[in-house]
């Protein structure tokens, strides 16, 4: 089942993108979408011993957009997909959608953002997962497996489902910078009244006071946000281009590796220092034409050698030969002449 990740994480994207652009949160307007994608068919043509695979898979990939980072519609859209999908399975019995206790903190607080925004079709479809038993509460988000060695790949994640950073503007709202001026005006004045009364000089060392904190502050959030626009235009008009700066990219990278080539190659190889102050020793006595590399050593045979080592040449080989044969001849007469004879039995007739 592996080559049907791609195409069905593929699928799921389709379905939330069209649900981001309604900006609704509300079931109808997800099951309006599930229906003209007619998305209940992705189970079909799976055979029985692949139902139960196909469906693992596919939750498995949807279950990646409930959780963190994406945003609070696109967790929306992937639970009403994990509670359409586990409904319309065709595997039986049903299977569970794979949920580790670590990630559960993160339902938790999604639930309860959803009680406080009044989103209360988002709380019933987790409460239906919930009463149906369809989480399986794990150790880990995937299945280990042991003795296999594989590389998993890795898709990127949809940048347009990512939640945007906007917690500086969140934080640093005008009711807040209202506050802290009055606040700052409130402990200036009290200051200047405490060293009148003392009628004491104030020392530079001593200020607690940082003037225009409030307006130091407004205009880092806004340079913040300002940047934030800027450089989600330049990323769109990245994506909106051809492509003309890969292909330039492309060729200046080739080019360097072409001269890095050239470089290694062209320089000429040098001797070791280890092997500088061999010489290469040539015996100019021999006829023969000096070869380098290694010399082969021939030994003489172990008949050479032996007749090199007793000195016999050939007449006191053959003499040698006879006198052993006739000594042994000899050896075997006197043998045949100790052996006691043997005497026929008389029988009286």
């Amino acid at each position: 089942m592996d080559f049907c990740g791609k195409q069905v994480k593929a699928d799921c994207e389709q379905l939330l993108k069209r649900f981001q652009r309604t900006q609704s949160v509300r079931f109808e307007i997800f099951a309006r979408i599930w229906r003209e994608m007619k998305f209940s068919q992705i189970f079909y043509g799976t055979v029985n011993h692949e139902k139960r695979k196909f469906s693992r898979l596919i939750l498995d990939v949807a279950s990646v957009f409930f959780l963190p980072p994406f945003s609070f519609q696109i967790r929306v859209g992937g639970l009403y997909l994990l509670y359409s999908l586990y409904q319309c399975q065709n595997a039986s019995p049903s299977e569970q959608i794979r949920l580790a206790l670590k990630d559960w903190v993160d339902v938790k607080t999604f639930e309860k953002d959803a009680i406080e925004a009044q989103h209360f079709d988002v709380v019933y479809i987790l409460q239906q997962l919930m009463f149906c038993k369809a989480f399986h509460f794990t150790a880990t988000p995937s299945l280990l497996t042991y003795n296999k060695k594989r590389k998993v790949e890795r898709s990127p994640m949809h940048e347009n489902f990512m939640e945007r950073v906007s917690r500086p503007q969140e934080l640093v709202n005008i009711e807040l910078l209202e506050e802290m001026d009055n606040v700052h005006q409130h402990y200036e004045n009290l200051k200047a009244s405490t060293l009148s009364l003392t009628s004491a000089q104030q020392d530079p060392s001593v200020s607690l006071i940082r003037k225009n904190l409030v307006p130091q502050l407004r205009s880092t959030v806004v340079d913040f946000y300002n940047w934030q626009k800027r450089k989600d235009s330049v990323d769109e008009e990245e994506d909106s281009s051809e492509g003309p700066s890969s292909q330039q990219e492309c060729s200046k990278r080739a080019g360097l590796l072409a001269s890095i080539k050239s470089k290694a190659y062209g320089q000429a190889a040098e001797v070791s220092k280890s092997r500088r102050h061999r010489q290469v020793e040539v015996d100019f006595t021999s006829n023969e034409a000096p070869t380098l590399g290694r010399s082969r050593i021939t030994k003489p045979s172990l008949k050479a050698r032996t007749s090199e080592n007793l000195h016999i040449s050939g007449d006191l080989w053959t003499e040698a030969m006879t006198t052993t044969k006739i000594s042994r001849l000899a050896q075997l007469e006197s043998a045949r002449d100790d052996k006691p004879k043997q005497y026929k039995k008389f029988k009286w007739s």
